[in-house]
């Protein structure tokens, strides 16, 4: 066998692998649905993972944003004060909500209790909010090793596969980790930059235009630097997907 034909291989498994753990685990999330009765992750009240109050006071990102990185503007600017001057390399970042209140607790719940249905409803109000990217593929932040294994999923990788189907676009695993990064939560911007640089290596057949997915865009370091890497493997744009963004007053 060849290497080209190895490595092609190699590639359809691992998409095989994920559309397989995808279908288990929402199988799985069925199933818990079943038994236990649902709860508001926000309040505790009602019988929804959000409440309709909890919903309510979401604060969608749909008024006006800066064209670059998808922070809340007064007007229509092509770059606004949190992205200007900086080496961004893709073209265009968009999130369903801001990163605050409810959107927080069900990140928090979807992430550190590894509740996977608040990745179905995440992408539900994505594909809602956000215009689909002129992209030809899904790509994710692959999670690092070990909280992913502790997790039992990562956040990223699910949010593809459920926005896929309603944007009509394939997932495909073109990042893999290489490097190991401390957690990002607590670090300011420029440490996180040097804390994810080179963390990211792109496999081959990277699509002209890839729409990166995250759960959560904070500075834009991490999407940044995988970007980057599916660049110089040949995207010539990449749009970044996010369920929520942190938005700095």
């Amino acid at each position: 066998m060849g290497e080209r034909e190895a490595s092609g291989r190699g590639d359809t498994d691992r998409a095989v692998g994920s559309a397989l753990r995808s279908s288990a685990a929402a199988l799985a999330g069925g199933l818990v649905g079943l038994l236990l009765p649902e709860r508001c992750v926000a309040c505790g009240g009602g019988e929804a993972l959000l409440c309709e109050g909890c919903r309510g006071e979401l604060l969608f990102l749909r008024g006006t944003l800066c064209a670059r990185c998808g922070c809340p503007t007064a007007w229509p600017v092509e770059r606004c004060g949190e992205c200007a001057g900086r080496r961004l390399a893709f073209a265009s970042a968009r999130a369903a909500v801001a990163y605050d209140g409810p959107a927080r607790a069900l990140v928090s719940a979807w992430k550190e209790r590894g509740l996977r249905r608040a990745g179905a409803l995440a992408a539900e109000l994505v594909a809602e909010t956000v215009p689909r990217p002129p992209a030809e593929a899904l790509a994710f932040v692959p999670g690092e090793g070990d909280r992913v294994a502790w997790r039992g999923l990562n956040t990223a990788e699910e949010l593809a596969h459920c926005i896929a189907g309603p944007w009509k676009l394939p997932v495909e695993p073109l990042l893999e980790r290489v490097r190991s990064a401390r957690p990002q939560r607590g670090l300011p911007r420029k440490a996180r930059a040097a804390n994810v640089r080179g963390s990211f290596r792109a496999r081959g057949g990277v699509p002209a235009v890839v729409a990166l997915v995250d759960d959560v865009y904070t500075t834009g370091a991490t999407a940044a630097a995988a970007a980057r890497e599916l660049k110089r493997l040949g995207a010539r744009s990449v749009h970044v997907v996010a369920f929520a963004r942190a938005i700095r007053g």
